[in-house]
């Protein structure tokens, strides 16, 4: 019962950032399109798969692992180790991020024009490269405190990068609008920079203040934690980073196969635009609490692991993948009801609505994903995650090479369907599989001792 009002608490708090979050960055993408057009900011959305690729190798494996970490030394009383294990931490991202920078500046044009299939992409690419180091400052001290299950400061942390990101790009487009200086989509990715940025030295400078006495990492202690910092985040990061290029295949391949389907360019950047950043934000947009739930989770499984607590885990599962299929259903419904008036009145685009009304049926399946993989995950068993996630890419990779030349947008949208769909199958099935052996070892007789399952 202990780990109970942690994750609901910290999954509260994350979630009422997230909605106030998601809330600024949905009014900011109606800006962006009505600043920008749809084709820019489906170049915008271009770059976002190797942004999400760099941040896999240099801070997700990494962060995953901290949290581990962080939840199992907090829990048992050693919070000098736990800092020592985020000083690491941040030592190896922080050179990873560096590293990364240089590699996307020296082959930019490459990225741009052969990867991505839009040279227009390289300034975009290169402004973005410099926010890798500030962002993985920015991870790693999130996932410290989302260890210790203090959901406060990241909570924070998200509003001041999404408060910086908004009004660095809204104020400069203003001046320059005003100066009658020329102004470009490259602004709303210079304002993902300025965001980092601010979000980094806020949490170094709350961490700073938090870190007294015996709790200040040592070099020594730093060192011994490297080894199993590193052991536990090099599968992560590994699957991790596999997934998020599968991601990436599949988001600069749509384009290509609207081309394909008989769209020029311009026409196949807009519906993408539209696509990722008018219709997808808006399904996303009540995941905000479903990802709280599942950030939450998989530290609060870590630590009943510690505690040998099977039945608050099994406790803590079903509560929070309940509460995502609850949601899921209700958006769902939510959607099929006003998607089209939501994409005619918000954003202008009859486009948006029509993708909104074939997007919410997949609303049940993904927002419950979250808080399954999670649960996956938390029970240590990282390769059948990771198995899953590409199950599911699978079917959405097959659908853009195969459905979009044929169908256009709808057969990538089908294809995302069942590849979520699919994703909850497996999902389920393998925790129910796993819970089911734990219990059959443990024995009805003894339930003092039964284990965790992992």
């Amino acid at each position: 019962m202990s780990e109970k009002h942690p994750l609901f608490r910290g999954a509260v708090i994350l979630t009422a950032a997230g909605l106030v979050s998601r809330v600024m960055g949905f009014f900011f993408r109606i800006f962006l399109s009505r600043a920008f057009g749809e084709e820019n900011v489906g170049l915008y959305q271009l770059i976002f798969p190797v942004y999400a690729l760099c941040l896999s190798v240099s801070t997700a494996g990494l962060q995953m692992a901290l949290s581990r970490i962080t939840a199992r030394e907090h829990s048992l009383g050693r919070m000098r180790a736990a800092v020592s294990a985020l000083a690491a931490a941040l030592f190896v991202t922080l050179l990873i991020s560096c590293a990364e920078v240089l590699i996307v500046q020296a082959n930019a044009p490459f990225i741009a024009g052969v990867l991505l299939g839009e040279p227009r992409c390289e300034e975009l690419i290169l402004i973005l490269s410099y926010a890798l180091p500030f962002a993985a400052v920015h991870s790693c001290i999130c996932g410290y405190h989302l260890g210790l299950q203090d959901a406060k400061k990241p909570a924070a942390s998200q509003l001041v990068e999404q408060t910086v990101r908004i009004l660095f790009t809204v104020l400069f487009f203003l001046f320059l609008s005003g100066s009658g200086s020329p102004v470009s989509i490259q602004l709303a990715a210079a304002g993902i920079v300025a965001g980092e940025c601010a979000a980094a030295f806020f949490c170094a400078r709350t961490l700073a203040g938090g870190k007294k006495g015996p709790y200040r990492p040592s070099a020594a202690g730093a060192a011994k934690q490297m080894k199993g910092l590193l052991s536990l985040s090099l599968p992560l990061t590994a699957n991790r980073t596999a997934v998020t290029l599968l991601q990436s295949v599949e988001a600069a391949s749509i384009p290509a196969g609207l081309k394909l389907y008989g769209m020029d360019t311009a026409e196949a950047l807009s519906l993408y635009g539209v696509l990722t950043g008018m219709a997808l934000p808006c399904i996303l947009f009540p995941s905000a609490v479903t990802n709280s739930v599942g950030t939450m989770l998989m530290p609060a499984v870590s630590a009943a692991g510690a505690a040998g607590d099977r039945t608050a885990l099994l406790r803590l599962i079903r509560k929070a993948v309940g509460s995502c299929l609850v949601l899921g259903l209700s958006s769902c419904l939510f959607f099929l009801l006003f998607g089209k008036h939501i994409g005619l009145l918000l954003f202008h685009s009859a486009s948006a609505g029509r993708f909104l009304l074939t997007l919410a049926w997949i609303c049940p399946f993904l927002y419950t994903n979250t808080a399954l993989l999670s649960a996956v995950n938390g029970c240590r068993k990282t390769s059948a995650g990771f198995l899953i996630n590409m199950a599911g890419l699978s079917v959405r990779i097959a659908s853009v090479f195969l459905a979009v030349p044929r169908f256009g947008m709808r057969g990538y949208l089908w294809g995302l369907l069942a590849s979520q769909l699919l994703v909850s199958v497996l999902a389920f099935a393998a925790l129910m599989s796993r819970t089911s052996r734990a219990a059959g070892a443990a024995g009805p007789e003894a339930p003092g001792s039964h284990t965790v399952p992992g």
